[in-house]
């Protein structure tokens, strides 16, 4: 047994040695270092959307995909403006639409977008552009510049506000991290100096593992925001067991020779330590979910980078403040418990049991733990801007939770009409929206079909006008039959003709005014919106709108309520909001 230990010893004490005689090159190195840091952590390709994780064949991870390819989703924006009167408001509601960026904006005086009590108007703001388009933001800043003289609440989706709240709370957390460290070291060392090297390896460590994180391509916004106190709460540890060890050693043996002994001991004391934390993070990395293994990458990496500054720095930092910890020793803070020690022998039989108990209760409590599927319904102590503004919306207007229900095209639009009108039905559901249920004009929707005399009442044109158009709209489709047959009953989606008379209104086949031509391309645009949001080349889509107290349920990509959820073979569904 001894002569296969022997090599080992040799090994660990011939890399020690190595390592101590060149720590001024490792402080170059280190130094260097952190100046490639400066430019490297500017490398990282941080990722926002946390949906980009999902597996690539889950029913979620599809729907998705098919939206992303089929619809354009515009950016929105819900503005509340407090202290104001309806007059005012209605007023101000005029301004914000003529602002540059802005596509529509929905208010009224109904309770669900002026309260009364409250003194409040609640404006929903789509913008010209989609929603992952930086000219949303620029859009969103011109209306609360705009509005910078009112008090005003805005909830919205653009951006990355999730990452921008957790990189500002994480900068604070640091800060509470750092000093509360600072006082246990403080109370628990044995000598001052040794404060500032357990600091400065961790420091280091931190420093290598932030600059490297761009040689992973991408990680996702959670893992570059927490990784460096969770890398500090792992591997600190570490650094305390190589310092327990030198100082143990140096009460027999010069310094050098004591940091040489004490990191020969610890080199393969920490190495082992290491691979019960990296081994559970290991497991993370079979997650379906891939945030999993993201984390897990970067999370070993930090721990990797950990122990080298441990093993490489730090035995040049003991050498370094070594004198200085042998002069800055102090008493021990830390009282002597005995009576704990005594306690743990004399119920030594009892304690097993009561745990074991313990145990059995928590597992049944935690199947009863509740989820959260919404960041709405998660209440925190502390509040930043934007769950203030969420939650003073809700309290003042009706809040519904938006899903998406993608579904196979099909031409014949009294199928979507009869399932919204079956899912409206449902009391968990306060009302839906699709092409088939837009109102277009007096009682018309966007997909009723018209014939010619319908079209001329409803759009005020002659009938012999209405007959050209239906004539030549027939024509360019090569319905020839319609023509020939009996014409009086031919009838095309009210979309589909109102974008053809735009399309040819400058031909002369229609006479219009300006000031009509200008209402009809007014009217046009948000006809397209409406087709860019809802109708794709393969899938259309209808948004449904679930009442504030419910929250989407998720089996394995849509809600599992069946009045919800028809068939999960068939549709797909996404949380927009809340």
């Amino acid at each position: 047994m001894n002569e296969h230990e022997k090599p080992q010893i040799d090994f660990m004490h011939k890399l020690a040695r190595q390592i101590v005689e060149r720590r001024n090159l490792v402080f170059l190195f280190v130094i260097l270092a952190a100046i490639f840091t400066v430019f490297s952590v500017r490398w990282v390709k941080v990722e926002t959307d946390m949906t980009t994780y999902l597996p690539k064949t889950s029913e979620t991870r599809m729907g998705l995909d098919i939206m992303d390819e089929q619809f354009t989703t515009y950016g929105s924006a819900d503005v509340m403006v407090a202290n104001i009167t309806p007059a005012e408001a209605d007023e101000l509601s005029d301004r914000l639409t003529e602002l540059k960026g802005v596509q529509m904006l929905d208010y009224d005086d109904t309770t669900d977008h002026y309260n009364k009590d409250a003194v409040s108007a609640l404006y929903s703001i789509t913008f010209d552009y989609p929603e992952d388009d930086d000219q949303c933001l620029e859009a969103l800043d011109r209306v609360k510049e705009y509005l910078a003289d009112y008090d005003i609440y805005v909830s919205t989706s653009l951006g990355n506000t999730q990452q921008e709240t957790i990189d500002a709370e994480v900068r604070v957390i640091m800060v509470y991290v750092a000093v509360i460290i600072v006082i246990v070291l403080l109370l628990t060392s044995q000598t001052y100096a040794e404060v500032p090297v357990l600091i400065l390896t961790f420091v280091v460590g931190m420093i290598l593992n932030m600059g490297t994180n761009f040689m992973l391509g991408t990680i996702s916004f959670v893992s570059n925001s927490v990784t460096n106190i969770l890398q500090l709460a792992l591997s600190l540890d570490y650094a305390i067991i190589f310092c327990n060890h030198f100082k143990e050693e140096h009460q027999t043996m010069p310094l050098k020779e004591a940091v040489i002994e004490s990191l020969s001991k610890s080199i393969p004391e920490i190495s082992s330590s290491s691979l019960t934390t990296v081994g559970g993070l290991v497991a993370m990395l079979f997650m379906q979910f891939r945030i999993g293994s993201d984390m897990a990458v970067c999370l070993i990496k930090s721990i990797l980078f950990a122990m080298l500054s441990v093993f490489v720095v730090m035995p040049g930092l003991l050498m370094l403040f070594g004198p200085y910890m042998d002069k800055t020793k102090h008493r021990n803070f830390v009282p002597e418990i005995p009576f704990v020690g005594r306690f743990a022998w004399r119920t030594r039989k009892v304690i097993p049991v009561i745990f074991l108990v313990v145990i059995l209760i928590g597992y049944h409590f935690s199947n009863l733990c509740p989820y959260a599927y919404g960041y709405d319904v998660i209440k925190v102590p502390k509040m930043n801007e934007s769950l203030i503004a969420d939650q003073m919306i809700e309290e003042n207007f009706t809040k519904s939770n938006l899903v998406a229900l993608v579904y196979p095209k099909s031409d014949d639009y009294s199928i979507e009409k009869k399932m919204l009108e079956e899912l409206e039905r449902y009391d968990e559901i306060d009302s839906t929206k699709g092409l088939s249920n837009i109102e277009a004009q007096d009682g018309y929707m966007l997909e009723d079909k018209l014939t010619a005399r319908q079209f001329s009442e409803m759009a005020d044109l002659d009938y012999e006008a209405a007959q050209m158009i239906y004539t030549a709209y027939a024509i360019e489709n090569e319905e020839y039959g319609q023509i020939i047959g009996n014409f009086a009953s031919y009838k095309v989606p009210l979309v589909d003709m109102f974008l053809y008379v735009c399309d040819e209104a400058d031909t002369g086949i229609v006479s219009l005014s300006q000031e009509d031509l200008d209402d009809l391309h007014d009217a046009r645009e948000q006809m397209e919106s409406a087709l860019a949001q809802l109708q794709g080349d393969d899938y259309n889509r209808v948004l449904i709108y679930l009442s504030p107290s419910l929250e989407p349920c998720w089996c394995c990509c849509s809600p599992s309520s069946p009045s919800v959820c028809p068939s999960c073979s068939s549709w797909s569904f996404r949380a927009l909001s809340g």
